[in-house]
């Protein structure tokens, strides 16, 4: 059986060698071969999207303040600079596809945000967006045309009503959960699946003969090593 076309996916870019969601990190991402990489973003005080997964810069950044309590040049200041903005890491990584993860349950405001800040980057045809309902049903009311991954952490499957209202393309799994039944099911019902975050080349062989179209991992370099050797060359 042939080997499904894989997407690598950087997780918050290339972690192991540089600091997660910095530009450095994307940049290092795509010069081992990601397909695409995978942010998190929050808002600050002032409504700036930056990249962020925690809710505060206590585990990166050694200050123990709330992302919404700080407006962006706070944060710019206590980082020297070095936390991202959304638009500044759309611009680093020009050409390439980005997963905005949306950490928090944002509500509608907060993905009007975010959309908004991709829109006026150009970028809307090459972002897509992953998170759990709440959130995904958010960016789904700021636009209608958004790509959207619906993040799943259970075998039970999503309801149609959700699936109705969402619209995903993709559905998102946690890999310990996926086989390859599970990967049948889901492109049986139509969607392509994503999987998180696989950083063991024997998860990622175990992966890619279920049959995934993505993994996002921490390890890009060996996920796209991998994809090499066990895709056929044409």
């Amino acid at each position: 059986m042939p080997v499904r076309t894989l997407t690598a996916v950087g997780h918050r870019g290339d972690p192991y060698r540089f600091r997660e969601n910095t530009l450095a990190s994307l940049a290092s991402a795509l010069d081992r071969g990601a397909d695409a990489v995978e942010i998190d973003v929050r808002l600050t005080r002032d409504g700036v999207p930056l990249l962020l997964h925690d809710g505060t810069l206590k585990r990166l950044w050694e200050h123990d303040r709330p992302l919404l309590a700080l407006s962006a040049a706070e944060v710019d200041g206590l980082t020297a600079g070095r936390v991202p903005t959304l638009a500044d890491a759309l611009a680093a990584t020009e050409g390439h596809r980005v997963m905005v993860d949306l950490p928090g349950a944002p509500d509608l405001r907060a993905a009007r945000q975010v959309v908004g800040a991709v829109r006026e980057a150009g970028a809307a045809d090459r972002v897509y967006y992953c998170a759990g309902a709440a959130a995904m049903l958010a960016v789904r009311a700021a636009d209608p045309a958004a790509e959207i991954a619906l993040t799943w952490t259970t075998l039970a499957p999503p309801r149609p009503a959700l699936l109705t209202a969402v619209r995903p393309r993709w559905l998102n799994y946690r890999f310990p959960l996926v086989d390859r039944a599970l990967a049948d099911r889901v492109h049986a019902d139509g969607y392509l699946l994503s999987v998180w975050t696989a950083d063991t080349a024997r998860t990622m062989r175990r992966l890619i003969a279920a049959g995934v179209d993505s993994i996002t991992t921490n390890r890009v370099d060996v996920l796209c090593a991998l994809r090499d050797r066990l895709t056929p060359r044409p």
